[in-house]
């Protein structure tokens, strides 16, 4: 592979591990040579069965402020390093404004915003070590807006700021701070749409066709090796030209 992809000694931590665009970053990191500790409520260990070491599951939810420090704690406990943050973990409850419960508007800002948050204040002083690189899933959501939305357009919104802020603030710590933001992806969230439905954000993408998973995990790849070394504080839309 080329030296500059290459993520051997690395240590990753990467949430919302367990489907579809997280297990695809954790494979991809894994492939490159990195240990990868693969966050989620539930980790079922046959999805990155052959992995081996390079492959950690911890379970538990990052709606509890405490797992993003027991993280950070099993990164430094097991091997003394933190060198890649990607905050994956997100969740979309769609709802019309006025009639969408609290729970549920709570429950995508907690995860999609706070989590990140708090995970990278955990993580800074442990990365900050040797340098590193903290990639947060964004949405193009959160950058154009879309009816019934509301909460998670703010959520994925707050991500790029939060992501411009604390690139400006640890870029003389050698962490870079990166954002991606997909646009429509073919997941299991997507799958249950109706034909009709993607057929209609089929229509608004200039390459044709919905992304996959493991065209985002290319991208967070590329955040994560040294050929991004001098990039910092960059939103980078996945979305096959959809905001064209």
């Amino acid at each position: 592979m080329p030296a500059d992809l290459d993520l051997t000694g690395k240590v990753a931590i990467v949430t919302g591990a367990s489907r579809g665009i997280g297990a695809a970053i954790v494979r991809r990191l894994a492939d490159q040579g990195a240990t990868v500790i693969a966050a989620a409520r539930t980790v079922n260990e046959d999805t990155f069965d052959g992995y081996g070491d390079r492959v950690v599951p911890a379970a538990g939810s990052l709606e509890d402020p405490a797992f993003a420090k027991e993280l950070v704690r099993i990164a430094f406990s097991r091997f003394k390093r933190l060198d890649v943050l990607v905050n994956n973990a997100g969740v979309m409850r769609p709802g019309v404004m006025g009639a969408t419960p609290e729970a549920d508007i709570q429950q995508v800002l907690r995860l999609n915003l706070e989590s990140a948050v708090l995970l990278t204040e955990a993580a800074v002083r442990l990365m900050a070590r040797s340098g590193g690189s903290v990639i947060n899933m964004s949405s193009i959501i959160g950058r154009l807006g879309a009816p019934g939305q509301f909460a998670y357009a703010a959520s994925k919104a707050g991500l790029i700021g939060a992501t411009l802020a604390a690139a400006k603030e640890l870029a003389p710590k050698g962490v870079r701070v990166n954002a991606i933001a997909p646009g429509f992806i073919a997941t299991e969230m997507t799958d249950a749409l109706s034909d009709e439905a993607r057929a209609e954000a089929v229509s608004h993408i200039g390459m044709g066709r919905p992304g996959t998973p493991e065209d985002v995990a290319d991208a967070v790849l590329f955040l994560a090796s040294d050929l991004s070394r001098y990039v910092t504080g960059q939103i980078i839309g996945v979305d096959g030209g959809f905001v064209l």
